[in-house]
């Protein structure tokens, strides 16, 4: 089978993306596509963990997930930063399985780590740095590749509220539970007091975003251009109104 994959997720730290975007991930797998899910970082050291226990726990994670590619970069956990080697080692992976999409996370966490916004620098770079030519030999060999979209998951407590000019939320009212059981397998990190929180967390952001389409869970992403789309009707698709009221179902007088 090749090793082409269709989307690509990639964060700092393994649980990042288990956290973030879960859901979408578990979505992507269920309907049939090949998803990757790169971690920058092993996330060590932290006071709660070791590299044996995180790299158990994020492929637990992946399996729970059922992504095709789980990988975990060399990159350095808490003083990860934007430069050229940690661009030439995100954009090898990317050209290497040459996925149509990229999805990273967005904005400055200044009340957690300063590596989510590195992150979200290096993502960017990557993929314009995935298609270059005349290079080769920064990328281990591998041939240039350009993929069609970008996208961002914003994170929630970002320092500032920021815009993008298009925005999406994926209905993940069928894989949440997928999304949590991942999150649980990062045992090291969240003991049962601490998960408590994380799930709340999770509920209740997804909630709030799948509200806004009218499901009850979202994930929503943000790409930095216009979304073209050559039938209108048919990428609107059917709204699901919120409730109380229906225009398709009136309620009797």
């Amino acid at each position: 089978m090749s090793e082409t994959l269709d989307i690509i997720f990639t964060a700092p730290h393994p649980d990042d993306l288990e956290i973030g975007m879960g859901g979408a991930i578990a979505k992507c797998v269920k309907d049939g596509y090949r998803v990757g899910m790169i971690h920058m970082t092993t996330g060590e050291p932290t006071p709660r963990g070791s590299l044996e226990t995180r790299r158990e726990e994020t492929q637990a994670a992946a399996e729970v997930l059922g992504v095709a590619v789980c990988e975990t970069l060399d990159m350095p956990n808490r003083v990860l930063m934007d430069c050229p080697e940690n661009r030439f080692k995100l954009a090898t992976v990317l050209r290497k399985y040459k996925p149509r999409v990229l999805v990273g996370m967005a904005g400055r966490t200044v009340s957690a780590s300063p590596d989510h916004y590195q992150a979200q620098l290096i993502t960017e770079a990557a993929r314009f740095y995935s298609q270059l030519t005349k290079w080769d030999d920064r990328f281990d060999g591998t041939s240039p590749h350009r993929m069609d979209h970008l996208m961002y998951r914003v994170v929630p407590i970002a320092a500032e509220t920021l815009s993008f000019p298009t925005k999406i939320v994926v209905d993940i009212s069928d894989t949440l539970e997928t999304k949590i059981e991942a999150v649980r397998c990062y045992k090291s990190q969240f003991d049962e007091k601490r998960f408590v929180g994380v799930e709340h967390f999770i509920r209740s952001y997804a909630g709030v975003e799948g509200a806004s389409i009218g499901v009850k869970y979202g994930e929503s992403y943000c790409l930095p251009r216009p979304l073209g789309v050559s039938d209108p009707i048919a990428a609107l698709g059917d709204w699901q109104v919120p409730p109380p009221f229906d225009p398709k179902n009136p309620p009797r007088q």
